[in-house]
Protein backbone atom coordinates (compact mmCIF):
# COMPACT_ATOMS: atom_id res chain seq x y z
CA UNK A 1 0.00 0.00 0.00
CA UNK A 2 1.16 3.67 -0.82
CA UNK A 3 -0.21 7.05 0.32
CA UNK A 4 -3.15 8.29 -0.99
CA UNK A 5 -2.96 11.81 0.50
CA UNK A 6 1.05 12.01 0.06
CA UNK A 7 0.95 15.90 1.96
CA UNK A 8 -0.17 14.08 4.99
CA UNK A 9 3.03 11.73 4.88
CA UNK A 10 4.91 12.07 8.27
CA UNK A 11 7.60 14.43 7.74
CA UNK A 12 10.21 14.84 11.19
CA UNK A 13 12.23 17.77 10.13
CA UNK A 14 9.17 20.08 10.28
CA UNK A 15 8.94 22.37 13.74
CA UNK A 16 6.54 21.64 16.21
CA UNK A 17 4.33 24.12 15.26
CA UNK A 18 3.95 22.81 11.15
CA UNK A 19 3.40 19.27 13.03
CA UNK A 20 0.47 20.33 15.04
CA UNK A 21 -0.92 22.44 12.43
CA UNK A 22 -0.56 19.08 9.99
CA UNK A 23 -2.56 17.16 12.63
CA UNK A 24 -5.66 19.78 12.52
CA UNK A 25 -5.42 19.07 8.91
CA UNK A 26 -5.44 15.57 9.49
CA UNK A 27 -8.22 15.56 12.18
CA UNK A 28 -10.06 17.88 9.95
CA UNK A 29 -9.55 14.91 6.88
CA UNK A 30 -10.59 12.12 8.95
CA UNK A 31 -13.96 10.09 9.03
CA UNK A 32 -14.62 9.13 12.72
CA UNK A 33 -17.68 7.71 11.09
CA UNK A 34 -18.11 3.93 9.34
CA UNK A 35 -17.20 4.05 6.34
CA UNK A 36 -16.26 -0.09 5.46
CA UNK A 37 -16.28 -1.97 2.72
CA UNK A 38 -16.68 -5.08 5.29
CA UNK A 39 -19.15 -6.02 7.80
CA UNK A 40 -17.60 -5.61 11.68
CA UNK A 41 -18.74 -8.75 12.14
CA UNK A 42 -17.31 -10.82 9.75
CA UNK A 43 -14.21 -10.35 11.95
CA UNK A 44 -12.81 -13.19 13.90
CA UNK A 45 -9.79 -14.54 15.79
CA UNK A 46 -9.79 -18.43 14.89
CA UNK A 47 -12.46 -18.51 13.03
CA UNK A 48 -15.46 -17.63 15.96
CA UNK A 49 -16.35 -14.21 16.92
CA UNK A 50 -14.22 -12.56 19.55
CA UNK A 51 -14.65 -11.29 23.09
CA UNK A 52 -13.16 -14.35 24.62
CA UNK A 53 -10.54 -17.15 23.55
CA UNK A 54 -8.65 -19.64 25.71
CA UNK A 55 -5.25 -17.95 24.96
CA UNK A 56 -3.68 -21.05 24.47
CA UNK A 57 -2.27 -20.09 21.09
CA UNK A 58 -4.69 -20.46 18.55
CA UNK A 59 -4.23 -20.87 14.92
CA UNK A 60 -2.56 -17.28 14.64
CA UNK A 61 -0.34 -17.87 17.21
CA UNK A 62 3.48 -16.96 15.00
CA UNK A 63 5.98 -19.39 15.34
CA UNK A 64 9.93 -18.93 15.64
CA UNK A 65 10.11 -20.42 12.14
CA UNK A 66 8.11 -17.97 10.57
CA UNK A 67 5.51 -20.06 9.01
CA UNK A 68 2.30 -18.64 8.68
CA UNK A 69 -1.83 -20.47 9.51
CA UNK A 70 -3.55 -19.90 6.28
CA UNK A 71 -5.33 -23.30 5.57
CA UNK A 72 -8.50 -22.44 7.58
CA UNK A 73 -9.11 -18.62 6.80
CA UNK A 74 -12.17 -17.83 4.73
CA UNK A 75 -11.05 -15.85 1.76
CA UNK A 76 -14.00 -13.63 2.16
CA UNK A 77 -13.72 -12.62 5.27
CA UNK A 78 -11.91 -9.37 6.08
CA UNK A 79 -7.87 -8.84 6.35
CA UNK A 80 -7.12 -7.84 9.69
CA UNK A 81 -3.66 -5.80 9.96
CA UNK A 82 -1.96 -5.40 13.39
CA UNK A 83 0.73 -2.80 13.41
CA UNK A 84 3.76 -2.31 16.38
CA UNK A 85 6.96 -0.96 16.68
CA UNK A 86 10.30 -1.89 18.27
CA UNK A 87 13.54 -0.15 18.76
CA UNK A 88 16.97 -0.44 18.39
CA UNK A 89 19.29 2.56 19.20
CA UNK A 90 17.59 5.05 16.81
CA UNK A 91 16.32 2.86 14.31
CA UNK A 92 12.48 2.45 14.40
CA UNK A 93 11.40 -1.32 14.03
CA UNK A 94 7.90 -1.34 12.41
CA UNK A 95 5.96 -4.60 12.27
CA UNK A 96 2.79 -5.68 10.01
CA UNK A 97 1.02 -9.26 11.14
CA UNK A 98 -1.95 -9.60 8.30
CA UNK A 99 -4.70 -12.03 9.75
CA UNK A 100 -8.00 -13.21 8.32
CA UNK A 101 -10.24 -15.26 11.10
CA UNK A 102 -7.18 -15.36 13.01
CA UNK A 103 -4.72 -16.76 10.66
CA UNK A 104 -1.42 -15.00 9.81
CA UNK A 105 -1.90 -14.38 5.93
CA UNK A 106 0.90 -11.94 5.50
CA UNK A 107 3.80 -9.88 7.49
CA UNK A 108 5.75 -7.34 6.57
CA UNK A 109 8.34 -5.18 8.34
CA UNK A 110 10.59 -2.00 7.46
CA UNK A 111 13.64 -0.82 10.00
CA UNK A 112 13.86 3.14 9.65
CA UNK A 113 16.17 6.12 11.16
CA UNK A 114 14.01 7.43 14.17
CA UNK A 115 14.82 11.27 13.23
CA UNK A 116 13.16 12.85 16.38
CA UNK A 117 12.79 11.87 19.62
CA UNK A 118 9.63 10.99 21.47
CA UNK A 119 7.26 13.62 21.98
CA UNK A 120 3.60 13.44 23.79
CA UNK A 121 0.83 13.70 20.70
CA UNK A 122 3.57 13.65 17.92
CA UNK A 123 4.51 10.18 17.71
CA UNK A 124 3.35 8.91 14.60
CA UNK A 125 6.59 12.02 13.09
CA UNK A 126 8.88 9.84 15.38
CA UNK A 127 7.08 6.12 13.53
CA UNK A 128 4.65 6.69 11.05
CA UNK A 129 7.37 6.41 8.18
CA UNK A 130 8.88 2.92 9.63
CA UNK A 131 5.03 2.35 9.60
CA UNK A 132 4.59 3.44 6.14
CA UNK A 133 6.99 1.80 4.78
CA UNK A 134 6.37 -1.43 6.26
CA UNK A 135 2.91 -1.10 4.62
CA UNK A 136 4.66 -0.64 0.91
CA UNK A 137 6.15 -3.96 1.99
CA UNK A 138 2.77 -5.79 1.78
CA UNK A 139 1.27 -7.57 -1.40
CA UNK A 140 -2.03 -7.76 0.14
CA UNK A 141 -4.58 -4.62 0.78
CA UNK A 142 -6.15 -4.66 4.64
CA UNK A 143 -9.23 -4.15 4.85
CA UNK A 144 -8.82 -2.56 8.29
CA UNK A 145 -5.31 -1.88 10.73
CA UNK A 146 -5.31 -2.08 13.81
CA UNK A 147 -2.40 -0.24 15.25
CA UNK A 148 -0.75 0.19 18.76
CA UNK A 149 -0.72 3.99 19.75
CA UNK A 150 -3.84 6.50 20.14
CA UNK A 151 -6.64 7.07 17.27
CA UNK A 152 -8.62 10.18 17.92
CA UNK A 153 -7.58 9.79 21.60
CA UNK A 154 -5.22 12.61 21.39
CA UNK A 155 -5.02 16.72 21.47
CA UNK A 156 -5.80 17.40 18.28
CA UNK A 157 -7.82 13.96 17.31
CA UNK A 158 -4.38 13.28 15.22
CA UNK A 159 -2.99 9.84 16.82
CA UNK A 160 -0.91 7.87 15.22
CA UNK A 161 -3.70 5.47 14.07
CA UNK A 162 -5.06 8.14 12.72
CA UNK A 163 -2.49 9.86 11.24
CA UNK A 164 -1.75 6.39 9.30
CA UNK A 165 -5.39 5.83 9.03
CA UNK A 166 -5.82 9.29 6.73
CA UNK A 167 -2.63 9.01 4.94
CA UNK A 168 -3.16 5.15 3.14
CA UNK A 169 -7.19 6.12 3.36
CA UNK A 170 -7.48 3.08 5.31
CA UNK A 171 -9.38 2.34 7.97
CA UNK A 172 -7.75 2.35 11.42
CA UNK A 173 -8.34 1.82 15.20
CA UNK A 174 -5.80 3.41 17.41
CA UNK A 175 -5.13 0.32 20.59
CA UNK A 176 -3.29 2.22 23.63
CA UNK A 177 -1.86 1.35 26.69
CA UNK A 178 -2.69 4.54 28.52
CA UNK A 179 -4.71 7.60 28.16
CA UNK A 180 -3.45 10.12 26.60
CA UNK A 181 -5.68 12.79 27.50
CA UNK A 182 -9.55 12.94 27.69
CA UNK A 183 -12.36 12.05 30.70
CA UNK A 184 -13.56 8.86 31.33
CA UNK A 185 -17.39 8.90 31.91
CA UNK A 186 -16.95 6.84 34.65
CA UNK A 187 -14.25 6.26 36.95
CA UNK A 188 -11.38 4.02 36.02
CA UNK A 189 -10.23 3.85 39.48
CA UNK A 190 -12.16 0.35 40.24
CA UNK A 191 -11.73 -3.76 38.99
CA UNK A 192 -13.92 -3.94 35.87
CA UNK A 193 -15.26 -6.71 34.79
CA UNK A 194 -14.38 -8.20 31.01
CA UNK A 195 -16.04 -6.59 28.21
CA UNK A 196 -16.86 -3.57 30.04
CA UNK A 197 -16.35 -0.21 28.09
CA UNK A 198 -16.69 3.54 29.96
CA UNK A 199 -16.75 6.46 27.36
CA UNK A 200 -14.09 8.79 26.86
CA UNK A 201 -14.83 12.18 26.35
CA UNK A 202 -12.81 15.09 25.03
CA UNK A 203 -12.29 17.72 27.56
CA UNK A 204 -10.13 20.94 27.88
CA UNK A 205 -6.81 18.84 26.47
CA UNK A 206 -8.95 17.89 23.45
CA UNK A 207 -8.34 21.17 21.20
CA UNK A 208 -10.25 20.24 18.06
CA UNK A 209 -13.66 18.32 19.48
CA UNK A 210 -16.05 20.15 21.41
CA UNK A 211 -16.26 19.01 25.06
CA UNK A 212 -18.29 15.48 25.91
CA UNK A 213 -17.41 14.60 22.31
CA UNK A 214 -17.31 10.83 22.45
CA UNK A 215 -13.53 10.09 21.17
CA UNK A 216 -12.63 6.67 22.21
CA UNK A 217 -13.63 3.92 25.25
CA UNK A 218 -11.42 2.53 27.88
CA UNK A 219 -12.24 -1.39 26.55
CA UNK A 220 -12.22 -4.30 29.40
CA UNK A 221 -10.39 -6.50 27.38
CA UNK A 222 -9.54 -9.40 30.32
CA UNK A 223 -10.19 -9.66 33.77
CA UNK A 224 -8.82 -11.60 36.35
CA UNK A 225 -10.61 -13.26 39.29
CA UNK A 226 -9.60 -12.28 42.87
CA UNK A 227 -7.37 -9.81 43.69
CA UNK A 228 -5.51 -9.21 40.67
CA UNK A 229 -6.51 -6.91 38.43
CA UNK A 230 -5.52 -6.00 34.52
CA UNK A 231 -6.24 -2.53 33.42
CA UNK A 232 -8.41 -1.69 30.41
CA UNK A 233 -7.07 -0.57 27.06
CA UNK A 234 -7.97 2.63 25.47
CA UNK A 235 -9.84 2.40 21.85
CA UNK A 236 -10.30 5.55 19.64
CA UNK A 237 -11.22 4.97 15.98
CA UNK A 238 -8.28 6.46 13.55
CA UNK A 239 -9.87 6.93 10.56
CA UNK A 240 -13.57 5.22 8.51
CA UNK A 241 -14.29 3.78 11.80
CA UNK A 242 -16.74 5.25 14.40
CA UNK A 243 -16.01 4.92 18.38
CA UNK A 244 -18.58 2.04 18.71
CA UNK A 245 -17.61 -0.05 15.82
CA UNK A 246 -13.69 0.17 17.31
CA UNK A 247 -14.72 -0.77 20.40
CA UNK A 248 -16.48 -3.21 18.76
CA UNK A 249 -13.65 -4.39 16.44
CA UNK A 250 -11.33 -4.56 19.17
CA UNK A 251 -13.30 -7.01 21.67
CA UNK A 252 -14.09 -9.42 17.94
CA UNK A 253 -10.20 -9.71 18.04
CA UNK A 254 -9.58 -10.97 21.74
CA UNK A 255 -8.46 -14.26 22.30
CA UNK A 256 -7.65 -14.58 25.87
CA UNK A 257 -5.11 -11.93 26.19
CA UNK A 258 -5.41 -8.41 27.26
CA UNK A 259 -4.06 -7.52 24.02
CA UNK A 260 -6.30 -7.80 20.41
CA UNK A 261 -4.23 -10.59 18.27
CA UNK A 262 -3.31 -8.19 15.60
CA UNK A 263 -1.43 -5.74 17.76
CA UNK A 264 0.05 -9.15 19.87
CA UNK A 265 1.23 -10.88 16.70
CA UNK A 266 2.96 -7.64 15.71
CA UNK A 267 4.55 -6.98 18.84
CA UNK A 268 5.94 -10.51 18.78
CA UNK A 269 7.05 -9.87 15.24
CA UNK A 270 8.93 -6.67 15.83
CA UNK A 271 10.52 -8.40 19.15
CA UNK A 272 11.76 -11.19 16.69
CA UNK A 273 13.22 -8.85 14.20
CA UNK A 274 14.98 -6.80 16.48
CA UNK A 275 17.74 -9.50 16.92
CA UNK A 276 18.10 -9.27 12.97
CA UNK A 277 18.30 -5.53 13.08
CA UNK A 278 21.04 -5.79 15.82
CA UNK A 279 22.99 -8.43 13.94
CA UNK A 280 23.31 -5.87 10.76
CA UNK A 281 20.36 -7.43 8.65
Amino acid sequence: MTPVRPEFVPDPSLSRDEMEALQRDIAETAVFADDLAFDPAGVRVGGVGGGGGSGDGTQARLDTGGGDATATAATDSPLVAGVDQAFVDDRAVSAIVVLRDGAVVERAHAVEPTEIPYIPGLLSFREGGAILAAFAELDCDPDVAVVDGSGRIHFREAGLATHIGVTLDLPAVGVAKSLLCGTPRESLDRKLPAGARVPIEADADVETAAPGTVIGHAVQTKQYDGARHVNPVYVSPGHRVSADTAADLVARTIAGYKLPEPTRLADAYADDLKADVRDGE
